[in-house]
C-alpha cells in the first residue's frame, strides 16, 4: 500500500534512500559501530530489493506479424508554457501519435494552426483550465470515446492503424500532494479499471501518471497485463521530473504503457523548455496477434 503522507512523496525517491544507506553504512565503518553496519546494510539490501524494476507481468516480445511501425510522445506543457517546445518537437522528432498533458488556450491554438492540422489531422482536444487541458494528435482516423473521468481531463480515442483499431488514452490523475492522497489513489485506479476492461483492442496509455514504479496504485496498472515501455527499453529509472534536476535527480512519473499486440523497439527522453517534465518519446511495433493471444477482458 502507498500509506498516507508523507509515503507516497517518499515513494517517488525510493532509489536516493540508497544515499543515506550507504553513508550511514560509511559513518559505521569509520566509527567501528558493528551494530550500525548491520543496520546500514539491512536497509541497503531492503531498498535494493524494493527498487528492482517491477513486471506485472512477464515480458516477451508479442506473436504474430508486425503490421506497423509507430512512433508516440507524450509530453507535460506545465499550464501550457512548453507549447512552442512542443511544437518544434513534434517537426523534429515526427510522432504518430501525441498525448500532451496541460494544454491551456495558446497551447490548443498552436494545435490548431494549419501546419500542425496538415500533419496531424486527427485530433481529440478537450480544453479547460491552464492544467486542465489534454489532447491526443494522430495521423491515423481517430474515433473519439469518452475517456477515464478525473479531475484534469483525461481524453480516449481509438485510432485506425494499418486496418487495426487501438485505443489511446491520455493518463494524468492528480499528484499525490498532502490531503490529495485519497483522490491520487482513485484516479489511478480509475486508469486501473479502464487497463483491466479494455478487451482484446491493443491499448496504449500515454501521460503524467504522477507515479513511479514503486507506488502500489501504478503497479496495480501493470498488474492489468500493460507493460511500461521506459522499462522495457532499458530505461526503467530515467527521470522525467523535476526537469530542473531531471537527470540526474528525479523521478519517473511520465510513462507510455503498452498492451500485448505493441511492442517497444526504442525509448527516449526529449528536454522541452518551460516545463518541469521531460517529453518520453517510444517507438513500437503493432503486431497483427493470434485471435488465441489476445489479452481478454477482465
Amino acid at each position: 500500500m502507498d500509506g498516507v503522507t508523507p509515503v507516497p512523496q517518499l515513494l517517488a525517491f525510493l532509489p536516493w534512500l540508497l544515499v543515506p544507506a550507504a553513508l550511514g553504512l560509511l559513518l559505521a565503518i569509520v566509527g567501528r559501530w558493528p551494530a550500525g553496519c548491520v543496520w546500514a546494510l539491512v536497509a541497503g539490501v531492503v531498498t535494493g530489493w524494493f527498487i528492482q524494476p517491477y513486471d506485472g507481468t512477464a515480458a516477451s516480445e508479442p506473436p504474430g506479424r508486425v503490421v506497423a511501425r509507430l512512433r508516440v510522445l507524450t509530453a507535460n506543457l506545465e499550464f501550457g508554457g512548453a507549447t512552442e517546445g512542443l511544437v518544434a518537437a513534434l517537426r523534429a522528432e515526427r510522432p504518430d501519435l501525441v498525448s500532451v498533458q496541460e494544454c491551456d488556450v495558446r497551447c490548443a491554438a498552436a494545435l490548431d494552426t494549419p501546419a500542425v492540422r496538415r500533419t496531424y489531422p486527427h485530433r481529440n482536444v478537450v480544453t479547460g483550465g491552464p492544467a486542465e487541458g489534454s489532447a491526443i494528435l494522430s495521423r491515423y482516423p481517430l474515433t473519439d470515446e469518452e475517456g477515464v473521468p478525473g479531475t484534469l481531463s483525461m481524453p480516449g480515442s481509438v485510432a485506425t492503424v494499418a486496418g487495426h483499431r487501438v485505443r489511446v488514452q491520455v493518463a494524468h490523475p492528480m499528484p499525490p500532494v498532502p490531503g490529495g492522497v485519497d483522490l491520487w489513489r482513485t484516479e489511478l485506479g480509475r486508469l486501473r479499471d479502464y487497463a483491466a476492461g479494455r478487451g482484446s483492442l491493443p491499448t496504449l496509455i500515454a501521460g503524467d501518471f504522477n507515479a513511479t514504479q514503486d507506488h502500489a496504485a501504478f503497479r496495480a496498472l501493470l498488474d492489468t497485463g500493460l507493460r511500461d515501455s521506459a522499462r522495457l527499453t532499458g530505461a526503467a529509472r530515467t527521470p522525467t521530473w523535476p526537469s530542473l534536476t531531471a537527470p540526474p535527480l528525479g523521478a519517473q512519473i511520465d510513462h507510455v504503457l503498452v498492451s500485448e499486440a505493441l511492442w517497444p523497439r526504442a525509448s527516449r527522453f526529449v528536454d522541452l523548455a518551460d516545463t518541469d517534465h521531460r517529453a518520453l518519446l517510444v517507438d513500437l511495433d503493432l503486431h497483427d496477434l493470434p485471435a488465441a493471444s489476445a489479452t481478454p477482458a477482465r
